[in-house]
């Protein structure tokens, strides 16, 4: 019989250490590391000056976050032609003040918004297991959320709700034409009810929905608008080096979890920008080789052959 042995204690006492400086590392200082990704598109009519539009998705903040608050605010300082949220701003019952503070000086420029479901319901414990575990469907909520007075302010401030629904916004005098969802995560998306192609008049058309189900962006793409918008991946928020996102937490694929990528359905393409977010669950306050980020994409000219 072969004698098993133990590891030598070097050894696990190596690992431990590891781990440990690892998840000091995402806890203490990674998750509060926020970085600004700028990203050129090539989606405007060829002779088009670029536009400028910031992505901002997933605060999920709390009173408490100061430093998060008034790095969004600064974020003003771009001077974006246009500004997206893509939902999940809430990580508490007393957080829309807070949340509209963060974003004041973002509202008084053009903007649209959709609401992901930690907009509507609080943060809880869950096991952080079950993310690596295939979607059974169950969804653990706790109370509900202020959602309704976080709707009425961003769009007492001029920004379109696009929550299963289309609208149209000058930015940079150009006319652009919006559709979106609500959060595909807890059935909250209709597309159906709002489907149709964009208006081939406009300058821009742009698709917006919190969570990248298939079953959203598949039939924004078939609709022809040009660039879709969207979060709730977090980038996968735990990383692995040279493996990247090991979840996404919908059925979006791992490669594409955050950053700029295409997205294809029957023919026709659309770019697709998965914003890895700023924020986690007050549960789970840790990232790790995955930063919180918000994104400047400008939107240049693209290719004169580049028939879209």
């Amino acid at each position: 019989m072969r004698r098993r042995t133990a590891a030598p204690l070097s050894i696990v006492t190596g690992t431990a250490v590891a781990g440990g400086l690892a998840l000091a590392w995402a806890a203490g200082f990674e998750v509060r590391s926020f970085r600004l990704r700028r990203v050129d598109v090539p989606l405007l009519a060829p002779g088009s000056r670029p536009l400028r539009l910031l992505h901002v998705s997933d605060l999920h903040l709390t009173p408490d976050q100061h430093r998060k608050r008034n790095w969004v605010r600064a974020l003003a300082g771009l001077e974006p032609d246009l500004v997206i949220s893509t939902g999940d701003n809430l990580g508490h019952r007393e957080a829309v003040p807070a949340v509209l503070e963060a974003l004041g000086p973002l509202l008084e420029r053009p903007g649209a918004f959709v609401t992901g479901s930690n907009d509507y319901y609080a943060p809880t414990v869950k096991n952080p297991l079950r993310y690596l575990l295939p979607d059974d469907g169950v969804r653990v909520h706790a109370g509900e959320l202020p959602t309704e007075d976080l709707r009425d302010g961003l769009t007492a401030a001029g920004w379109l709700d696009l929550d299963n629904a289309r609208g149209r916004l000058k930015a940079d005098h150009r006319e652009v034409e919006l559709v979106g969802t609500g959060d595909g995560h807890i059935q909250h998306d209709r597309y159906h009810e709002v489907a149709g192609p964009p208006d081939p008049a406009v300058d821009l058309s742009l698709a917006v929905t919190h969570a990248p189900y298939r079953r959203v962006l598949d039939p924004m793409t078939r609709d022809g608008f040009s660039l879709i918008l969207a979060g709730h991946t977090h980038g996968g928020q735990v990383c692995m080096p040279g493996v990247g996102a090991l979840v996404t937490n919908c059925d979006l694929p791992r490669r594409q979890a955050s950053g700029l990528s295409t997205w294809r359905s029957d023919g026709r393409r659309s770019w697709l920008h998965v914003s890895a977010g700023l924020g986690t669950s007050p549960y789970a306050p840790i990232r790790f080789a995955c930063p919180p980020e918000a994104t400047l994409l400008t939107l240049v000219e693209r290719p004169a052959t580049d028939l879209g």
